[in-house]
């Protein structure tokens, strides 16, 4: 009898816990009338995390499920992305980057760490530019670009002509290419599917008007900063330290553009070390 008890206990402990992990939907609604999806789950030092290019707030779901038990997490669908309203206005960096501080008000956020990948470095940048950091606990660029060169400048407007041609195409194609470890074919598929709720029209609005500013490292260099990159961008972090020498960096030589997707588990122990260090 007090087998089956204990027994009864631990599946009840085991699903409550599971119930707890699980991210609820949660919407707001802007400044400007957009009505923002988002993902909450557990307590704690709260952490935001912002997708990048078309992408789904769900795309951090490992990071989520990691990190759940432990902090307040939040995941967002940028407007025009996911579940968010899709508006013809408001397409830019500065102003999806006060939304994600109107998310923060809205959810009363004490000091969240913000985590922001490729696009989302931009946006992270232009959310420093805008509000500083002094009420940010730290932030973690992910595989973004900081600094465009001549050459970068000219490549953008030619690569969103490229989505505008063939939008079904481009996505069949940028989506696989994101990651360099295998994924399967339905999760690809998944992530495709997800991308292309986002209209041609404003994807290629988004991807040209995208573009990081650098005026606001000096802001950048006033809280605890972190660049986690894939090799390729190894030259952009170089630029950035040389900006804001309290820069921690970590470089994943073997994982794609997704590298949180890619090494997931390397990846959310370096963001959890760099959050325990900045919290001291």
């Amino acid at each position: 009898m007090k087998r089956t008890a204990v027994v009864v206990l631990v599946i009840v402990c085991a699903m409550s816990a599971w119930a707890q992990a699980v991210p609820k939907s949660g919407f707001f609604t802007t400044s400007d009338g957009v009505r923002i999806h988002y993902l909450e789950v557990g307590a704690g030092p709260a952490i935001v995390f912002i997708p990048g290019w078309t992408m789904p707030a769900w795309i951090w779901e490992k990071q989520i499920a990691y990190f759940a038990p432990k902090y307040h997490v939040i995941a967002v669908d940028p407007r025009s992305q996911g579940e968010s309203d899709k508006p013809a206005e408001g397409n830019y960096p500065e102003r999806r980057a006060r939304d994600y501080k109107e998310l923060v008000d809205h959810l009363h956020l004490a000091r969240p760490v913000l985590v922001g990948w490729s696009m989302g470095v931009a946006e992270l940048l232009a959310y420093a530019g805008q509000f500083g950091t002094a009420d940010v606990q730290g932030i973690v660029l992910v595989d973004g670009f900081v600094v465009l060169d001549e050459a970068l400048q000219k490549f953008f407007p030619q690569w969103m002509h490229t989505v505008a041609a063939d939008r079904k195409a481009f996505a069949s194609s940028f989506i696989p290419s994101m990651f360099k470890k295998p994924q399967s074919e339905s999760y690809k598929q998944r992530v495709i599917a997800e991308s292309l709720k986002t209209p041609t029209n404003t994807a290629v609005e988004l991807g040209i008007l995208g573009r990081p500013d650098s005026t606001a490292f000096p802001k950048l260099a006033q809280t605890a900063v972190l660049f986690v990159a894939s090799k390729q961008l190894a030259k952009q972090v170089d630029t950035l330290r040389a900006a804001v020498p309290n820069l921690q960096s970590e470089m994943f030589e073997d994982a794609g553009h997704a590298l949180f997707v890619d090494e997931p588990e390397r990846f959310n122990t370096a963001v959890e070390k760099f959050i325990t260090a900045a919290a001291k």
